[in-house]
């Protein structure tokens, strides 16, 4: 499971440092994609393998399952990790989540994400308002 929040960098190669609690997870190799909210989404095989099935489970005559499996599925390419723990991040996936250099990596229970550390700012302060809101919303999930 990933969880917390890191702030990290990208480097000239376009190389991110994967925090160290999140690599035993990714030692394999994982699949990096556009995410929602403009951010990068992260997936170890395992649940990239769940997520797959799910998503080839959509009906391919509706429009919006057709779009939306185009564009995660278009997004998404394997990486891996080299021996100092950086993933190197296709430039297309860079400028979809507007990263130039500094970023936060924050764990969501069966993924990771990759943000602009200014993107995850904003969306995090806009969010914090209405947590309660949202916390309310959810509450039919058994929390």
């Amino acid at each position: 499971m990933f969880m917390g929040e890191y702030q990290h960098t990208i480097d000239t190669k376009g190389r991110l440092i994967i925090p160290s609690k999140f690599r035993e997870d990714l030692a394999d190799g994982f699949v990096l994609t556009r995410g929602l909210d403009n951010c990068l989404f992260g997936y170890p095989m395992n649940e990239w393998k769940k997520l797959e099935e799910k998503l080839k489970a959509l009906p391919v005559t509706k429009k919006d399952a057709r779009a939306f499996t185009r564009f995660f599925f278009s997004g998404a390419t394997e990486v891996e990790l080299d021996k100092q723990g950086r993933v190197n991040i296709p430039s297309s996936l860079l400028g979809y989540a507007k990263i130039s250099k500094d970023c936060m990596v924050i764990g969501v229970s069966g993924r990771f994400e990759i943000w602009s550390e200014e993107n995850w700012q904003t969306y995090y302060e806009e969010s914090e308002e209405s947590f309660n809101d949202i916390a309310e919303n959810i509450m039919d999930f058994d929390f």
